[in-house]
């Protein structure tokens, strides 16, 4: 089966890659919405839930940058792209640093200075909700076969298929 980049990332340098790319900002995205849950259902009783939240916030917008910024300058200016799934799972999977570095700055009082607790919970709240739909478009268009949205594997420069035996 042919890949994307965004798994051909993923499957190289094993595991040390998927680790990077993805276990490490998908289980602090995970924890993020956990102590998000909590946050929002308890308000004034959230105390230690809120300190987490803000801690995995910030700490996850600055690890999802440094991702973005390697994966701009070291890898994407490389890239032969394979059609529009591959360029819609990768545009997508960077696009996240949007919604993450944001959070982290919010968090930070670099934005939303003037908002009350209220209105900074829900941008933080819909943030979240920004990044997680963004980063399940990659994880879906990432496990297309690039060949179904019009790749042609067979074109001049593309690597040859990967076939795998089970």
């Amino acid at each position: 089966m042919n890949m994307t980049h965004y798994m051909a990332l993923l499957a190289d340098n094993q595991p040390w890659n998927l680790i990077i790319y993805m276990v490490i900002p998908v289980a602090l995205a995970e924890a993020l919405v956990a102590t998000e849950f909590f946050t929002v259902f308890l308000r004034e009783r959230a105390g230690a839930w809120r300190i987490w939240n803000k801690r995995i916030g910030i700490g996850l917008g600055f690890y999802f940058l440094g991702i973005f910024l390697n994966l701009m300058f070291a890898v994407v200016p490389t890239i032969e792209w394979r059609g529009a799934a591959d360029i819609i799972a990768v545009g997508f999977y960077l696009s996240g640093v949007l919604p993450l570095f944001s959070i982290a700055l919010l968090e930070l009082g670099v934005i939303g200075k003037g908002k009350t607790e209220e209105e900074k919970m829900k941008l933080h709240f819909i943030l979240l909700t920004v990044f997680l739909v963004v980063a399940h478009v990659a994880m879906v268009f990432g496990m297309v076969d690039p060949a179904i949205m019009g790749w042609d594997p067979n074109a001049a420069g593309a690597p040859a298929p990967m076939h795998h035996n089970h």
